[in-house]
């Protein structure tokens, strides 16, 4: 029988969203950007929220109204070989080589760095990082509802800290707004844009839509709208708290620069402005809430990519992956916040446009019947620029293609010439399905869904 889900039901699984995508990222990137973008602040968080905000409610949504079981199957409307590829890259991009590793930094960053003399940061940082891990892995290895408890209760309480925190800043500023720095001076919106790819969140939303399913699933709704319907309520709610977050923090960072001073992460900036406005007491409660925090998401990510690459490869047990992944981030996370942040920077110019094309797609499905045609075009078109977006990041030396790019692509300067080459693959494909029939395989899988 299908039932409509309650008010209270809403709220819990939005919150419950909410939780699962706020992390180590959702703090520092929109306080950072506030400091660079300065006075242009308004028009940078606003690309910022697309991405960061926007994006991560359509991934839900995608997997909502898709049918699809995980990650892996709704990429195989492309091939079965790149449904297994994209959903490997996707968590171990926001497993061990980048997101877990952060969760360890940042509480590093926050929590432990601001008591700290410089010259014993990076022994401090790998005895931090080695009680972090080793914690997080002995969780992790066999997961209980004390993780879940701890969840319900920080939460919370982080929600409550930064609300004071934002109302004490609208109340007693930090200071002045300064001129833009770097990129944010002449194309602010667009490099806004593009650091909401660091967040990871609209990776992490085709991870975490299938949680949503599941959890609305059992409040009884089971007809395929209902479901579609539900995924946007609980979405907003999540991503509502997430862009009123954003908004605020980005605005603290935008007044903090003459006061606090010019960082290369966002960390010091809100250690920075906690103890301007509480004191000593009030950085060590942050310190404290945001490492604990990290400690519940680094538990879930550690378990989310341990079993599904025990689901993957089952000849090794869930009890080795968490160990491997845990050991990893924690050598990872050793390199420090800075230079994880670049590092995964080219990673994420690379997966980012596919991730998004993706999410596009399945909105689009009915209108090209699902013809797996336009799944490859598309993708394989805008694999060629997103490959080009990752070599400009690391700074590789084809300056010729370049400029080549440069001159006729719309968009290519300011890194989003991926919407460019998307619609060519799009309506490529879609004349190619013109001209082909549908494989048994793919009627089918239109049926099932």
């Amino acid at each position: 029988m299908n039932k409509s889900l309650s008010f209270s039901a809403y709220i819990f699984i939005g919150l419950m969203l909410f939780a699962l995508f706020f992390g180590a990222g959702n703090l520092i990137f929109p306080a950072h950007l506030g400091q660079l973008a300065g006075t242009n602040v308004w028009i940078a968080i606003t690309g910022f929220l697309l991405t960061g905000a926007g994006l991560p409610l359509l991934g839900v949504l995608a997997i909502g109204i898709s049918g699809s079981n995980d990650l892996q199957s709704l990429a195989n409307r492309v091939h079965p070989i790149y449904g297994v590829v994209f959903a490997v890259v996707l968590y171990l991009t926001i497993g061990p080589f980048f997101a877990l590793p952060r969760t360890g930094t940042v509480s590093f960053e926050i929590g432990v760095a601001p008591f700290l003399g410089e010259g014993s940061h990076a022994l401090a940082l790998f005895i931090f990082t080695v009680i972090f891990f080793g914690v997080s892995m002995w969780l992790s290895l066999s997961p209980s509802k004390i993780v879940d408890r701890v969840g319900k209760f920080l939460t919370p309480a982080l929600l409550i800290f930064i609300f004071i925190l934002i109302i004490a800043s609208l109340v007693k500023p930090l200071g002045e707004q300064t001129a833009p720095k770097g990129e944010y001076i002449a194309s602010p919106f667009s490099t806004g844009f593009i650091d909401g790819y660091n967040t990871m969140d609209a990776l992490a939303s085709l991870v975490f839509g299938i949680i949503v399913i599941n959890a609305i699933k059992s409040y009884g709704a089971k007809s395929k709208r209902d479901i579609a319907a539900a995924c946007l309520k609980t979405g907003l709610i999540a991503v509502g708290f997430l862009a009123i977050i954003y908004i605020f923090v980005a605005y603290i960072g935008s007044m903090s620069v003459n006061r606090l001073g010019l960082f290369d992460n966002g960390g010091p900036i809100l250690s920075g402005a906690a103890s301007f406005y509480f004191g000593f007491w009030g950085k060590i409660l942050l310190a404290l809430i945001i490492t604990l925090a990290c400690l519940t998401t680094s538990i879930g990510l550690i378990t989310a990519c341990a079993s599904y690459f025990q689901k993957l490869l089952p000849k090794m047990k869930y009890q080795t992956y968490v160990i491997l992944f845990s050991a990893f981030a924690c050598l990872v996370a050793n390199v420090g916040l800075a230079n994880l942040i670049k590092f995964s920077l080219p990673i994420l110019m690379m997966i980012y446009p596919l991730t998004i094309v993706l999410i596009l797609l399945t909105f689009l499905n009915p209108l090209f019947k699902g013809r797996r045609v336009v799944y490859v075009t598309t993708i394989c078109v805008t694999a060629i620029i997103s490959i080009l977006e990752g070599a400009k990041a690391i700074k590789l030396p084809i300056d010729g293609i370049h400029t080549f790019f440069r001159g006729f692509i719309p968009f290519y300067d300011i890194s989003m010439g991926w919407i460019t080459f998307a619609i060519v693959g799009f309506i490529v494909g879609c004349i190619l399905a013109i001209f082909t029939k549908p494989t048994t395989e793919l009627i089918q899988n239109e049926i099932n869904v």
